[in-house]
Parts: C-alpha cells; sequence; structure tokens
C-alpha cells in the first residue's frame, strides 16, 4: 500500500479496528501543529523524547512511556532528538470502553510483543480468526495499562492559564509566588487556592514539572547539562541535577545512558 493511502486509512472510520505502525528518524526536532485524528491513537517511545499538546495540558512521553489519544482530540506533537516509536491507530468503534482522556500509561513486554507483531501487517490485509484474537489482546492491553503522572494539567481560568503560560514559555522566570499574584491581579491565598483546585498540584509543584518537561526536551537535543541549568532559572548546575534526580532517580547523563541502553 502506498504511504498517502496507508496515511488516508489513519483517518478512517471503517476498516480494520486496529492499524499499527513502527516509526525510526534521525532529524533532531519535528513538529506537527494543531490537528486531530477520527481514530484513537496509542503511541509508545523507545529511543527519544514526544511531547504532545491539549488544551487540558502537557503530556510528557520520555521513554518506555506510551500515551492515548481519543478519537477526535485536537492535539499538537513534538518530537526531540533521533527516535524510534511505534503506534496503533484504534477505530471509534473499538475505542469504545477506553479513556476519553489524552493521557500517559505504562506498557509491559506483552503488550510490546503484539503490537510489533500486528505493525509488521499489511494495513489492507484481510482478517483471520487468529488476527481477530491478537487484536482483542492488544485491546485488553490498553483498556488495562496503568496510567502514569506525566500530565502538566493547565487550569481553565484565564487569570491562572496566564501565569502557567508564562511559566511555559519562560521557565527561567524565577520570580516569587507573591509577584506572580501581583502579576495576574490575584492575592496569594487566591493564586494558590486555585491553582491546586484546578490542577491538583501546587504553584511550586507545577513550575517544576513544567522545567522537567522542558529539561528532558532539550536533553534529549543533546543540549550541555550546564546550558539547560541556566535557561531554566538554577542558580547553578547542581541545583538542576538534584532536582533532576528527585524525579527521575538518577542524574541526566546516566537517566539518558540507562534509556539508551534499554532502547
Amino acid at each position: 500500500m502506498e504511504k498517502e493511502a496507508f496515511h488516508e486509512m489513519f483517518d478512517r472510520a471503517d476498516g480494520p479496528p486496529v492499524l499499527a505502525y513502527a516509526m525510526e528518524r534521525d532529524t533532531a526536532l519535528l513538529e506537527i501543529d494543531w490537528h486531530q485524528h477520527v481514530r484513537g491513537q496509542f503511541f509508545y517511545v523507545e529511543q527519544g523524547l514526544i511531547v504532545t499538546r491539549t488544551e487540558r495540558g502537557t503530556y510528557l512521553l520520555p521513554p518506555h512511556r506510551a500515551g492515548w489519544m481519543p478519537p477526535g482530540l485536537m492535539h499538537t506533537v513534538s518530537i526531540s532528538g533521533p527516535s524510534r516509536a511505534w503506534g496503533v491507530f484504534v477505530s471509534p468503534d473499538a475505542s469504545e470502553g477506553l479513556p476519553d482522556h489524552a493521557c500517559v500509561v505504562g506498557v509491559d513486554d506483552v503488550f510490546r510483543a503484539v503490537v510489533k507483531r500486528v505493525a509488521t501487517w499489511a494495513p489492507d490485509a484481510p482478517t483471520s480468526p487468529e488476527s481477530e484474537r491478537l487484536l482483542a489482546v492488544l485491546l485488553d492491553e490498553i483498556r488495562h495499562a496503568p496510567v502514569e503522572r506525566m500530565h502538566l494539567p493547565m487550569p481553565t481560568d484565564r487569570r491562572l492559564r496566564r501565569v502557567a503560560m508564562a511559566m511555559v514559555e519562560h521557565p527561567e522566570d524565577t520570580r516569587s509566588i507573591e509577584d506572580w499574584a501581583t502579576w495576574a491581579g490575584l492575592s496569594v491565598r487566591t493564586l494558590t487556592r486555585l491553582f491546586r483546585e484546578e490542577t491538583q498540584c501546587s504553584v511550586a509543584q507545577w513550575r517544576q514539572t513544567a522545567r522537567l518537561t522542558r529539561a528532558l526536551e532539550r536533553l534529549a537535543e543533546g543540549e550541555p547539562v550546564s546550558s539547560i541549568a541556566d535557561s531554566l532559572g538554577y542558580a547553578t548546575p547542581s541545583a538542576f541535577v538534584a532536582m533532576f534526580r528527585k524525579a527521575f532517580g538518577d542524574t541526566p547523563g546516566r537517566y539518558l545512558s540507562r534509556q539508551a541502553a534499554a532502547a
């Protein structure tokens, strides 16, 4: 099947309930603007970093995490660094019972093995009892995959969203919560209360997650740790490394080495 026909099938509700694919890229950065699919999309990262954004927030996919995007949801995609990934497009009918919102999930060996098998099938190949059984296993694996917290939720209040967007766009900005509240025209108490109600995070926790998102993107692009620390507003590289180790259990260099070895 030609590439264009294969992509066209991804945006058709009919056809096979599940279409799988594998992808490998050598380029440093790929950004895809706002778009949507008729089918739901499940994608897994073996190497590289994928960041996808929806109106509800940012979802971070470092190596060995997987993301789910339900049918029709508008989103953007940014892929940093040389990457290797695979994914599954699920028809709207087969997506019933799957999450109705974007999320990040864990993947086990069974899941990976089934998807890699399905990815070798021709998209227009006729189904058989054997293939239907394997697709049923794959859908069960998606339904039962454990949800992981790699989500940067966006507040809906326009004043809080203004603060959140400024933190994302300027991670080096180290102003205090008091200064952010004044800038947004809110009291500190109102800012902190509303932020936790809308994101389930404190302002400080949210800002740290935003910085981690940017840090992983830049690490995947090969940027030195010292440069990343400076661009994110950390006083020293060691302060950034300490924050990174607390979040991921390892230093940036060892984390990348471990992910590369696993991939």
